[in-house]
């Protein structure tokens, strides 16, 4: 545990005209926990009846302009971007200068606009936390939920407080005074690698490689590529968080060019490139679209075989004509990147149910989507056909022998055992 031998400050964010009661409940709740409150006041039109660490007008600075100018903007939208703007760029200063040790922001669906942009801007590992009316929501876009972010419905709150609300606030407020007490920070001792997957019935690469990288003095995080830990990858991966990146499972680029809600956001398979990150790159699962389980499947796939993994999440597998036009979704997100990227591909099948005698392998399929992804390899990238299965130890092999060459060659630092 990494407890504190002082009170930490803990960034308390709304608009104090108009939820006054909330925002003062809650820094007595935080108070009460071991942790101070340091109010910051997101207000545009009107003060609050407290007098905050940071004001309207601090936020106003902040953003490079003044609180009138905010005001007179044009309407609530633009006003709240620039607000969203300055209590970012505060709370990020704020951090760097030790004075925030975590942040509870309170809003509806306006104030959760400008949380997710305060939450953003702080690193991995502090705690950030959102009070929200549309906590969970499909309104909320996954390229703006941060990698750690935790978040509570604010049920029967929006107009002052009752029994609800501060039951819900007192829990918030709770979790994010432990979490800065008590949380650890990410150990940077090793060089963390990135890899992506689904679970081992599905793609079982992983099981083989983390060893194996870890035994050579890296750090290991495998994200669960079903739309919320892609976009985590992407976010760590846009911060320059990794020393390389195993991205095997990249089948949120088809859940997204698709249009489905198991969505990682437009930038899936692009952060580590942009960032200058190596990256060994593989087409997992990308013959698959995931759906929603609880919804009736799509038209468009109504004749495609179908497989329901749970209650949540379902999966169907695309056409011939499908897979090739994710091949070229693929060549075009890896054009143009000045990093070293290697792409392997399995000629005989990237799923676990993709190879013979499984209910999803197409032969035919397959062949289209290989055939098309040899033509859209980019020329800055190395193509690594290999002669199996996905899930075969010759995938896994091929994927370490052109690491411990990165390694060897400088392009990769040498672990820390």
């Amino acid at each position: 545990m990494n407890a504190m031998n002082r009170l930490p400050n803990i960034l308390v964010v709304g608009t104090g005209d108009t939820k006054c009661d909330e925002l003062q409940f809650m820094a007595s709740v935080i108070r009460e926990a071991g942790g101070m409150p340091v109010m910051m006041d997101v207000s545009i039109l009107g003060d609050p009846p407290y007098v905050p660490e940071y004001s309207r007008h601090d936020i106003a600075k902040a953003a490079g302009v003044t609180i009138a100018a905010i005001a007179a903007s044009g309407d609530e939208h633009s006003a709240m971007a620039l607000m969203a703007e300055g209590a970012a760029a505060l709370t990020r200063s704020l951090y760097e200068a030790g004075q925030a040790d975590g942040v509870i922001i309170l809003g509806g669906s306006m104030g959760t606009d400008l949380a997710l942009d305060v939450a953003a801007a702080l690193p991995l590992g502090v705690p950030k936390f959102i009070v929200s009316t549309i906590a969970y929501s499909h309104l909320l876009p996954p390229e703006r939920i941060a990698p750690d972010l935790m978040m509570i419905l604010w049920a029967g709150g929006l107009y002052g407080l009752n029994g609800i609300c501060r039951s819900v606030l007192s829990q918030a407020c709770g979790a994010v005074v432990g979490a800065a007490r008590f949380g650890t920070r990410p150990d940077k001792t090793r060089p963390l690698i990135g890899m992506t997957s689904l679970g081992s019935s599905c793609l079982k690469y992983m099981k083989y490689l983390k060893p194996e990288l870890e035994r050579r003095g890296y750090d290991v995080a495998v994200f669960h590529s079903t739309g919320m830990g892609g976009r985590a990858f992407e976010a760590i991966a846009a911060e320059k968080g990794f020393t390389a990146v195993f991205d095997f499972c990249i089948q949120e680029v088809s859940n997204h060019h698709h249009g489905t809600v198991v969505t990682s956001g437009p930038d899936r398979l692009e952060n580590a490139g942009r960032a200058g990150i190596p990256q060994i790159v593989a087409p997992g699962a990308v013959d698959m679209v995931d759906l929603p389980a609880w919804q009736p499947v799509p038209q468009a796939f109504a004749d495609r075989p179908y497989h329901a993994h749970n209650r949540l999440l379902g999966s169907v597998t695309t056409s011939s004509e499908g897979r090739r036009e994710i091949a070229r979704v693929i060549g075009g997100k890896l054009a143009g990147i000045s990093a070293e990227v290697a792409f392997i591909l399995p000629l005989k099948g990237i799923q676990e149910w993709d190879q013979p005698d499984e209910p999803l392998y197409e032969a035919d399929a397959l062949d289209a989507f290989i055939e098309e992804m040899r033509r859209q390899i980019p020329s800055g990238v190395a193509l690594h056909e290999v002669d199996s299965h996905i899930n075969a130890p010759a995938f896994s092999q091929a994927a370490l022998a052109i690491f411990d060459d990165w390694v060897a060659r400088g392009i990769v630092p040498e672990g820390r055992p």
